[in-house]
C-alpha cells in the first residue's frame, strides 16, 4: 500500500487524531489571492452569456455556450450579505473581504480551483492558452499558438475518442496554498472536492443543453503542468475536460494548421522547444509554507497517461448492496420547478437558517436523493453503465411520514432502510466540531461514503483524487437540487468521521463517510441586503 491509504486514514481519524501541524494558525493578513494574477496578460471579455437552453439540443459548444457555462459555474454573481451564522459574518461588509457568490460550491469559500483553455484551430479564438478570470468574466491570454498536439500526447495513445478527436480543452488546476494557508495538511482532501463540484456544476449545465462533460483524469501531469507555466510539486493539474465545439476541427482531420510555438515548421528543424506560456502567475503572500503531507499525497497521486485503469477496474470499488431492515418506500420524486440555471444562481449554505417547525415533504427529499445517486464523475475510470461508487445514509429529523432514525438509501427500490431507530439530533450535534449549523434543526443529514480503500486498490493512488471529486459532485448535485426545490442546503467536512461510522454500524467494512449534507427548509423572512439594488 502506498501513502494514500496512509493520506485517507489521518483524513478519516483527524477528528480524534489531529493532522500536523496541530497547532497551526491561518495568517488571514498574508492570504493569498483569492484567483490568479498574471501581470501584462490581455483579458478578453467574454461575450453575452447563453443561459437558457434553446429548442433542441446544441450541436457543440460555441462562446455565448462557454461563457454562460463558466459564468454559471466559477463566475461572480452576487454578493453573500444575509445576516447568518458561520464565523465570518462580523467580515463581509468590508469589500477587501467581500464573499461572492457563485454557483459551484467550494470548501470554505476559497474557490482555488484555476480554469486554463486550451484553445484549438476551429475554434473562436486565436489558438493558445488561456486563463479564465472569474473577477472579469474573460480570458487571459498567457500563449499564442496550437499546442492541442501537446495536449493529445499528454493525454495518451489510449485517451477517450472524444479527448482525442477535438480542438478545444478545458484544464482545471489547483494551487495549493490558496487553500493550505488556511487548510494546511488537509487542504488535498478539500482541493480535490473543489474539482469535483466543478466538474458536475459543468456536468450538469451542459447536460440541460443537450452536451456531454467527460473528464479525463489520467495523463501526464508535469508535461501539461510545464505548459502552463507552473511548479507541478506546488499546483496540481487535475482534469482535461476535451468540448464538443460546434463546427470545431482538429489539424488532423483539415482544420487550419497553426504553428506550435517553439517550433519554425521545418521538417530539418533542431527539436522544438517545449512549449510554456509566457505569462506567470504572481503570488502575494509573502510567505508560501508547505506542508509534508500536502507534498506527499500529491507527489503519490501524480497522473500519468501509462496508468489509466483498464475499464472495469471500477467495478470492484462499487457501493455495497444497501443495509438495513425492510425497505420503506419513498414517493415518487417531486418534479424541480426551475431549471439548473435558476438553481446555481439560487445555491447557497444555509448556515444556521434551518428551521425545524416545518417538516420536509418526503417527494422532495425523494427527489434530493434520487439526483445525488445518479451522480458519477464521468471520467474515463468510470463505466456509463457500470456501478456507482457513492452510498447515501439519511439521518431523518423531521420528514413528514418518516419516524426519526438513521436510514440507508436503496436508489434501485427507490426506498429507505432502518438502520438505527431514534432520533440523530444529539449524536448529529455531538459529532460536529463547528457552531455555524444546528443539526438538529434540518430536516435530514445526508451522508454519502465511497470505498476509499477499495477504490486505491482498484485503480492505483491517483483513485484518492476520483474519490474527492466523486464527493464533491455528489455535493454539488445536492446544492443545485435542493436550490431547486427551494430548500435550504449546507454541506460540511467538520465532523467525526468514526463516530458516524460507528453509529452507522461501518466500523469494519472499508466504507468512509466523506461529507455531511444537511436540507430542510430555513426560516422565513430571514434577514438579508439586496446588494444589486444598492
Amino acid at each position: 500500500m502506498g501513502y494514500a491509504h496512509d493520506y485517507a486514514t489521518a483524513i478519516m481519524h483527524r477528528g480524534r487524531v489531529p493532522m500536523e501541524p496541530v497547532d497551526f494558525v491561518p495568517d488571514w493578513a498574508d492570504r493569498p489571492r483569492k484567483a490568479k494574477f498574471h501581470p501584462g496578460a490581455e483579458t478578453l471579455p467574454l461575450p453575452e452569456p447563453v443561459h437558457e437552453p434553446s429548442t433542441g439540443p446544441a450541436d457543440g459548444f460555441g462562446l455565448a455556450l462557454l461563457s454562460g457555462m463558466l459564468q454559471d459555474s466559477y463566475g461572480l454573481t452576487g454578493r453573500r450579505l444575509g445576516i447568518q451564522a458561520n464565523t465570518d459574518l462580523a467580515a463581509l461588509p468590508h469589500y477587501t473581504q467581500a464573499n461572492w457568490s457563485r454557483g459551484t460550491a467550494s470548501g470554505g469559500g476559497l474557490y482555488p480551483v484555476a480554469v486554463h483553455w486550451v484553445a484549438g484551430p476551429g475554434g473562436p479564438l486565436t489558438p493558445g492558452v488561456y486563463h479564465y478570470a472569474p473577477h472579469r468574466h474573460g480570458m487571459r491570454r498567457l500563449l499564442t499558438g496550437d499546442v492541442t498536439g501537446d495536449i493529445r500526447e499528454a493525454l495518451g495513445p489510449d485517451a477517450p475518442a472524444q479527448a482525442s478527436g477535438t480542438g478545444q480543452y478545458l484544464i482545471l488546476s489547483v494551487k495549493y496554498w490558496q487553500n493550505s494557508f488556511k487548510y494546511n495538511s488537509f487542504s488535498f482532501h478539500a482541493v480535490s472536492m473543489d474539482v469535483g463540484t466543478v466538474l458536475q456544476t459543468w456536468r450538469l449545465w451542459a447536460r440541460e443543453h443537450g452536451l456531454r462533460i467527460a473528464p479525463v483524469l489520467w495523463f501526464d501531469e508535469e508535461r501539461i503542468a510545464r505548459l502552463l507555466g507552473v511548479d507541478h510539486r506546488e499546483e496540481g493539474v487535475f482534469a482535461v475536460v476535451p468540448l464538443e465545439w460546434a463546427g470545431g476541427r482538429t489539424a488532423e482531420d483539415g482544420g487550419p494548421a497553426v504553428g506550435r510555438p517553439g517550433s519554425s515548421g521545418s521538417a530539418s528543424s533542431p527539436a522544438p522547444v517545449p512549449a510554456a506560456v509566457r505569462h506567470r502567475d504572481r503570488e502575494r503572500s509573502r510567505r508560501v509554507l508547505a506542508f509534508e503531507a500536502l507534498h506527499r499525497i500529491h507527489e503519490a497521486t501524480l497522473g500519468r497517461a501509462a496508468e489509466r485503469p483498464a475499464p472495469g477496474a471500477l467495478d470492484r470499488a462499487a457501493a455495497p448492496p444497501p443495509r438495513g431492515t425492510d425497505p420503506l418506500p419513498l414517493p415518487a420524486p417531486a418534479t424541480a420547478p426551475i431549471g439548473v440555471h435558476a438553481a446555481l444562481r439560487a445555491r447557497r449554505s444555509s448556515f444556521g437558517r434551518f428551521d425545524a417547525s416545518h417538516a420536509l415533504a418526503p417527494e422532495r427529499l425523494a427527489a434530493v436523493l434520487a439526483d445525488c445517486a445518479a451522480t458519477a464523475v464521468g471520467s474515463e475510470a468510470e463505466r456509463p453503465e457500470g456501478p456507482g461508487l457513492t452510498s447515501l445514509y439519511v439521518f431523518v429529523n423531521h420528514v413528514e411520514g418518516l419516524a426519526p432514525g438513521a436510514y440507508a438509501h436503496d436508489p434501485a427500490a427507490r426506498s429507505l432502510r432502518l438502520v438505527v431507530p431514534g432520533p440523530p439530533g444529539p449524536f448529529l450535534q455531538r459529532s460536529y466540531f463547528l457552531s455555524n449549523y444546528n443539526l438538529e434543526q434540518a430536516a435530514a443529514v445526508i451522508v454519502p461514503t465511497v470505498r476509499t480503500t477499495a477504490v486505491l486498490d482498484a485503480v492505483g493512488e491517483r483513485g484518492y483524487r476520483l474519490v474527492g471529486a466523486a464527493a464533491g459532485a455528489v455535493a454539488q448535485t445536492f446544492y443545485t437540487s435542493a436550490a431547486a426545490h427551494g430548500l435550504g442546503a449546507g454541506v460540511a467536512l467538520g465532523f467525526d468521521t468514526v463516530s458516524h461510522m460507528e453509529e452507522l454500524g461501518l466500523t469494519g467494512t472499508d466504507e468512509a463517510p466523506l461529507l455531511i449534507m444537511l436540507l430542510g427548509h430555513e426560516r422565513p423572512r430571514p434577514a438579508d441586503f439586496r446588494h444589486e439594488i444598492a
